[in-house]
């Protein structure tokens, strides 16, 4: 190529470069906290499950607007949830922490910030049978909905916990989640791992007993399942909007504590999700909405130590490191915050005296209520 054309093309590429760098500049500015003394932009994602009450919350009840910032709400779907995270298609969302912790060992750059509620995963045995303790389960079959949902994690970390392999010593069996008691009744399998509504239907028809409850037991009686999540640039970028998102969202679980019937009418009537009033209230009182930064971080490094040991992450992690990690402390958002926190109480807005667990049994199961912990991964 001749030096004058060769020149040419150097210049032009020079040019582009300062052109798509002055882009890229005023596209950090535009998202940035840095935000011209208006609202921050925050994009929430969120794909319509009864457990996101406190995001649907924070949007119906101003939270975000209280803190200064402009939100949208991005839906999604479970086939690229983590993936439009990752790559910043929203912002801020809450979720299982126990489902991210293996992305988050491989490199995916998000952030728990706040625990949302706590745990509702069962390893569960016929009320007749012989099981009674972990001990029991060794060489037996385990009906989970799904490998790599949170209860086929939770069974697995409580059976490593014991000194049982999950990989050589259990025979694990998928069935919908709908099925598992059947196939208990059936002598399919010896015990199933769930989660709600499924673990109460079971117990209230008397049909099984507990092996391990993650809401009852120690070490997981108060260990928080979910928790906010915040993608790692835009918190890099948006150390306050981070902070801001992480307050409303866990004001709104504490709302939603208070108020379990109004949060679930506020959420079927505004059609965030596919329910009734009635089985969404039922859902939602059945989870423990009590926010904590530390319980949350506390959750990552119990989770992180057993999904170690029962060999869902590389023999070579350090389990502090990722810990550290995957849990990061911000400004304005603490346990002191939360305990000084003071929510409506709204006339009419709690569970009904009187109101049974069995009731969901003449409902359907097809209840978004925790689908996250019925989903196969390979559908995510």
């Amino acid at each position: 190529m001749p030096a004058k054309r060769i020149a040419v093309v150097t210049e032009l590429i020079v040019i582009a470069t300062v052109a798509l760098g002055a882009l890229l500049l005023t596209g950090c500015k535009k998202n940035s906290d840095k935000n011209d003394g208006g609202p921050i932009k925050v994009r929430v994602g969120y794909i319509g499950l009864t457990c996101e009450a406190p995001i649907f919350t924070a949007v119906e009840k101003g939270f975000f607007k209280e803190e200064g910032l402009d939100v949208a709400l991005v839906k999604c779907e479970w086939a690229n949830y983590k993936d439009v995270l990752a790559l910043g298609g929203f912002d801020v969302t809450h979720h299982l922490i126990m489902y991210f912790l293996k992305p988050v060992e491989q490199g995916l750059d998000v952030k728990f910030t706040g625990g949302i509620h706590r745990g509702c995963l069962r390893v569960q045995a016929l009320a007749k049978g012989n099981i009674r303790s972990i001990e029991d389960l060794r060489g037996k079959r385990i009906g989970v909905p799904g490998m790599g949902t949170p209860p086929f994690i939770f069974a697995n970390r409580v059976l490593g916990a014991q000194g049982i392999d999950p990989g050589k010593e259990i025979t694990w069996l998928v069935f919908p989640a709908g099925e598992l008691g059947l196939a208990l009744d059936k002598g399919e399998v010896d015990a199933v791992a769930n989660s709600e509504p499924i673990g109460s239907l079971l117990l209230a028809d008397g049909k099984v007993r507990n092996i391990a409850d993650q809401a009852a037991d120690v070490p997981y009686k108060d260990e928080y399942c979910c928790a906010v999540l915040v993608n790692g640039k835009y918190l890099a970028k948006n150390p306050k909007a981070a902070a801001a998102a992480t307050r409303a969202l866990l004001k709104a679980a504490k709302w939603v504590e208070a108020n379990p019937a109004a949060a679930a009418k506020l959420s079927v009537e505004k059609k965030y999700l596919a329910s009734t009033v009635e089985q969404n209230t039922m859902a939602i009182s059945h989870l423990r909405y009590i926010p904590s930064v530390s319980g949350a971080e506390a959750a990552v490094k119990l989770a992180a130590t057993e999904m170690k040991t029962a060999g869902m992450l590389s023999p070579s992690t350090d389990v502090a490191g990722l810990a550290n990690r995957a849990f990061v402390h911000l400004d304005g958002v603490s346990d002191e915050w939360l305990n000084s926190l003071q929510v409506e109480k709204v006339v009419g807005g709690q569970v009904p005296p009187g109101w049974d667990i069995r009731r969901y049994a003449q409902s359907s199961l097809s209840d978004p209520f925790c689908s996250a912990c019925f989903i196969l991964p390979a559908t995510r």
